[in-house]
């Protein structure tokens, strides 16, 4: 099936009891059982609920999965990963990677004993050199936020596999309508689906995606145990959303490459960072495994300097100043004291998010408009 059909239909079975051809919201806690332990395959809702079910098969099939898992949150989604590790265990993670991320690392497992080692993914060998044997797992974000920066999932999952060490990607920026990791040889996919999957800045919600069984029901434990799951309103609008991803992603796809281009011939604008470029570091390693480029473009002024930044930032129209990023409307966003501020700056700077720094989330507004209303913020 084709991924345009496969959108559209995953996870829709018509409801049995009425025929009806949207999954209905089971806005319940409990059901109902037939004698103790005797039930439809549903007890409680926090380990199951059937608009939790379909969006779940929805995931897994986006994704070219066998299995998924819905939680309340991307966050809580990355977190039952690392709830997989025990003391002593090290991680080898990205030097680029979001925020809030970095914050779950830092901030709440590693008092726990969980080492992280931070290395630049986009060379292979930095990974391989950082291997040891208290390694299991590997978490990649790719296309970076905000840098986008590039790691090949294929060379680090062969690097990985000889050594039953687990690749994990954040795959939130390219969504699977551009990016399918498990076919290039990860074990988990992990998607923000508050992003692209919704689409429409209106829920928050996480996934993961994998097609081993055996890691699903860990998974699934630490699900049901900790209980950071969606309610079934917010199962339901993603589901709606998924349904025109294809058609969204091709429209962000379409205006992310006008306003990439543009920004680079802008002679008030330093540097473009949007995998697209053909002298982007990463850009054969994206046409590679990517279907296309994406939305997500950081850019920093000529100049650099950080009130001129601050000034464009408050200076939009159509592109919104707000965190978050992957719905219909274009936004705008200052990483350094927003989505990335949980990062110390020494560590910011060093990796090379300056604090001038402009993020962008393209929608699928006109082009042409969006353009008019960059250039007149920068002036």
């Amino acid at each position: 099936m084709k991924p345009a059909t496969k959108y559209i239909h995953a996870g829709m079975n018509p409801d049995p009891s009425t025929g009806a051809i949207i999954p209905p919201v089971y806005q319940t806690s409990t059901y109902v059982q037939e004698a103790p332990a005797t039930h439809k395959g549903y007890e409680y809702a926090r380990s199951q609920n059937p608009t939790r079910t379909a969006l779940e098969e929805a995931y897994a099939a986006i994704e070219n999965g066998n299995y998924a898992l819905a939680f309340s949150s991307g966050v809580a989604a990355t977190d039952a990963v690392i709830k997989l590790l025990q003391p002593g265990d090290e991680v080898i993670c990205a030097n680029d990677m979001y925020g809030g991320t970095y914050r779950l690392f830092t901030k709440v497992f590693e008092k726990f004993g969980i080492r992280f080692i931070y290395v630049d993914t986009t060379k292979t060998e930095n990974i391989r050199k950082s291997v040891t044997d208290k390694t299991k797992l590997i978490w990649i974000e790719t296309p970076t936020n905000p840098l986008m920066n590039i790691t090949d999932i294929a060379a680090v999952a062969k690097i990985a596999k000889p050594k039953n060490i687990l690749v994990a990607v954040d795959n939130t920026f390219a969504s699977p309508a551009l990016q399918n990791p498990l076919d290039c040889g990860a074990d988990i996919v992990m998607h923000s689906a508050t992003k692209y999957l919704g689409g429409h800045s209106d829920v928050i919600q996480g996934a993961l995606m994998m097609n081993d069984k055996d890691l699903r029901e860990k998974l699934y434990f630490i699900q049901k145990s900790c209980g950071a799951v969606p309610g079934p309103m917010d199962c339901f609008l993603v589901l709606r959303g998924i349904k025109t991803l294809g058609v969204r992603m091709k429209a962000h796809c379409e205006n992310g490459a006008k306003i990439a281009n543009w920004l680079k011939a802008n002679p008030k604008v330093g540097k473009v960072y949007w995998p697209g470029f053909e002298d982007h570091p990463g850009h054969e390693v994206a046409k590679k495994q990517m279907k296309a480029f994406g939305g997500m473009i950081s850019f920093e002024l000529k100049n650099d300097s950080v009130e001129e930044a601050k000034r464009v930032l408050s200076s939009t129209h159509l592109f919104s100043l707000a965190e978050s990023l992957g719905g219909v409307e274009s936004l705008i966003n200052h990483p350094a004291s927003m989505t990335h501020a949980s990062i110390p700056r020494e560590e910011r700077i060093k990796n090379g998010l300056s604090d001038s720094l402009i993020r962008l989330s393209v929608g699928i507004e006109d082009g042409d408009d969006l353009i008019e209303d960059l250039n007149k913020a920068i002036g």
